[in-house]
């Protein structure tokens, strides 16, 4: 337990730096997040590239739109062979149902490994006022995330990402089978930044997260293979 629970955001908008920075972690990090920024940049070949020096890539666009749609974008993420992909819980069950279904039947028919499918709940950049003045959403923040990741797991998919102040919460809802990975991660010699709902990597593993996203308290130091380090003895300490 340790660095293999890390998940390192290739949060950067120059393929050629991405791929630099899987070579500075390859001994270290199995998994890369290609997200919004570098994939609009560099599109599905920084994701074959990654894949090419025997990384895995979660790629974290975060599909939310009509069922139609969701769903065509979820096979072509899984034709690239990515390992994890995720979808707007808030899309809905039906989106989310469909996604999972053909998903699964394809992977099936063309022999490709399935990807892992994950919801996205509430992100960690929203605290509970702003979800009930801005999205006017009544009940609490812990309620709607208990809410969308019970639809997750009804459409029959692997996990939920979700802050680390819900974790045990889901955990407890949705069973330790379920995949729950945890972005917002500042250790405490970090600033929070624009993200409202952190925790430190030590509480997140002892509240029960699977995997742990974590980009810039790792890239922004001037060592961050030391910072590396400072997390997983954080990680390693949470018992």
């Amino acid at each position: 337990m340790g660095k293999d629970k890390i998940i390192l955001a290739l949060d950067v908008n120059d393929p050629g730096y991405a791929l630099e920075i899987v070579d500075r972690f390859s001994e270290h990090i199995s998994v890369f997040k290609v997200g919004l920024e570098l994939f609009t940049t560099a599109g599905p070949s920084v994701v074959a590239a990654i894949q090419d020096r025997g990384k895995k890539v979660f790629l974290d666009l975060k599909f939310h739109d009509i069922p139609n749609t969701v769903t065509r974008a979820a096979l072509t993420a899984a034709r690239l062979g990515v390992y994890m992909f995720n979808v707007h819980a808030s899309s809905g069950l039906q989106a989310m149902k469909r996604c999972h279904d053909q998903v699964v039947e394809t992977c099936l028919k063309e022999n490709i490994d399935r990807p892992l499918m994950l919801g996205v709940t509430v992100l960690t950049s929203i605290a509970p006022e702003m979800l009930r003045e801005e999205f006017a959403i009544q009940h609490s923040l812990r309620t709607h995330v208990k809410h969308l990741s019970t639809l997750t797991q009804q459409a029959g998919f692997d996990g939920v990402i979700a802050s680390g102040h819900e974790v045990s919460l889901i955990r407890s809802r949705c069973g330790d089978d379920f995949l729950i990975i945890t972005p917002g991660i500042r250790p405490s010699w970090y600033p929070p930044d624009d993200q409202q709902r952190t925790m430190t990597p030590r509480q997140a593993i002892r509240e029960g997260a699977d995997y742990l996203v974590v980009g810039r308290s790792i890239l922004d130091q001037p060592d961050p293979l030391k910072a590396l380090d400072l997390i997983t003895v954080e990680m390693l300490t949470a018992k």
